[in-house]
């Protein structure tokens, strides 16, 4: 049978694919902009029609609105979440259903967990019956592979993005088609305190480095901070707007790379529909997964990596809290200390967090004596090397927890400071 037989009859609706999910299942969902809200929107009638109970959805990032509110509620789907975003955050804090873990770990947390669907969101086939998993791979190519079912939404508005990111049709069990956007995230804007933080770390960033950048305002602001930096390099979990930008500027070109030369390499893109158009097709973005992409050791083989992440909190001895509110999840540990680790092994390499000294409209510290109970810690303080605020950049890597206070302090908004160093005596 040709794959284009296979396609056709695999063809179903939405509400007829996800029939057939029982209860006590596990589901694996592609998230971020690769959700696949048709299949959503259809498990969510069927749970609630049905009265099912106690299926499992595993994820990374469900983005969008939340479309399994009543179900959630009523216990009849639960959350495996290994990243948390604003869709699924108070759902996944009210059933406690956050998973601690590594982003390049998913993979083998799939492997030894098999689900029993996958819901994935693909592009249309090619010529030869290829399927891209578009703006996301990150853990569904594991997915796709351990799942005893596999059911995909097939968008005629998914990119088709080169690198290790294509399932064939025949590996497939249904095809939901759809044609609707994908959804988008809209670009941060930043301000002085943004500017000032990519401006420092701008000046750690050397001609031929190789940049991971993760969300928001601050990665934004370094991007638009590298006028006049040559042969910039990408390996990161994320690829975002600012990074066209930049290419089209000539700052990033990749030459320098000894791992994938010349390519912007990555696990998941998300932005706008001009940077789905853009990355359609196009040679110089590679998107692979995550248990590559965010492998230490492979991330150690660029010199001079840069790895940029934020903080919600930082402690003085240097222990940081990235995942959650004191005990109220908020993200995940994500690849935060996958690319800590990478660039410490880099020769040349910049580990780097970085934040705004100030938090809940100025009125707190982001830099503190202790961490509030609860608080998970992402980055170790046997980890943590650059911490980066508006006040200035310090290298925490090999001081002592008396030294790391007085750097910390000196980088902490300064309507803060006599308070910090009031604590630090306190405790010796």
């Amino acid at each position: 049978m040709n794959w284009q037989s296979i396609y056709k009859s695999g063809i179903v609706s939405a509400d007829e694919a996800v029939s057939s999910i029982k209860s006590g299942n596990l589901v694996y969902v592609s998230g971020n902009a690769a959700t696949p809200t048709v299949l959503l929107d259809a498990l969510a009638r069927h749970a609630d029609s049905d009265q099912l109970k106690d299926i499992t959805l595993a994820h990374a990032v469900l983005a969008g609105s939340d479309r399994l509110k009543q179900s959630e509620r009523d216990g009849r789907i639960i959350h495996k979440a290994f990243f948390v975003g604003s869709a699924d955050r108070d759902a996944v804090n009210m059933q406690l259903g956050y998973i601690p873990i590594h982003l390049h770990r998913i993979p083998v947390a799939i492997k030894e967990n098999p689900p029993d669907v996958a819901l994935l969101h693909t592009s249309m086939p090619d010529e030869y019956g290829f399927l891209s998993l578009g703006v996301e791979v990150l853990a569904s190519k594991a997915a796709a592979e351990w799942s005893k079912k596999v059911i995909c939404q097939v968008n005629r508005r998914m990119p088709r993005v080169q690198g290790d990111s294509f399932i064939h049709v025949s590996s497939v069990d249904q095809f939901v088609e759809a044609d609707e956007s994908i959804i988008t995230l809209d670009s941060k804007t930043f301000g002085d305190v943004e500017r000032n933080i990519g401006l420092t770390i701008a000046d750690l960033i050397k001609d031929g480095s190789t940049l991971q950048l993760g969300i928001g305002a601050i990665p934004d602001a370094v991007l638009s901070s590298l006028d006049g930096k040559k042969d910039i390099g990408i390996h990161t979990e994320m690829a975002t707007e600012g990074i066209v930008n930049a290419v089209e500027k000539g700052i990033i070109t990749g030459n320098k790379k000894k791992l994938h030369r010349g390519k912007i390499i990555c696990t998941f893109i998300m932005g706008s529909k001009n940077l789905y158009d853009y990355v359609n097709d196009n040679p110089l973005f590679e998107i692979h997964p995550v248990d590559y992409v965010n492998d230490p050791f492979i991330i150690a083989q660029n010199p001079d990596t840069v790895a940029i992440n934020s903080a919600v909190s930082v402690d003085l001895t240097g222990q940081v809290c990235s995942d959650s509110i004191g005990s109220y999840i908020y993200s995940g540990f994500g690849g935060q200390l996958d690319f800590i680790r990478g660039a410490t092994e880099s020769e040349g390499g910049v580990p780097i967090i970085a934040f705004p000294s100030l938090a809940k409209h100025g009125t707190v510290s982001r830099i503190v004596p202790n961490l509030l109970n609860g608080s998970g810690v992402v980055t170790t303080r046997a980890d943590v090397c650059w911490i980066v605020t508006e006040y200035g950049a310090v290298n925490l890597f090999g001081k002592t927890l008396k030294e790391r206070t007085d750097e910390l302090i000196n980088i902490a908004h300064p309507k803060f400071r006599d308070r910090l160093k009031f604590e630090a005596r306190k405790r010796h």
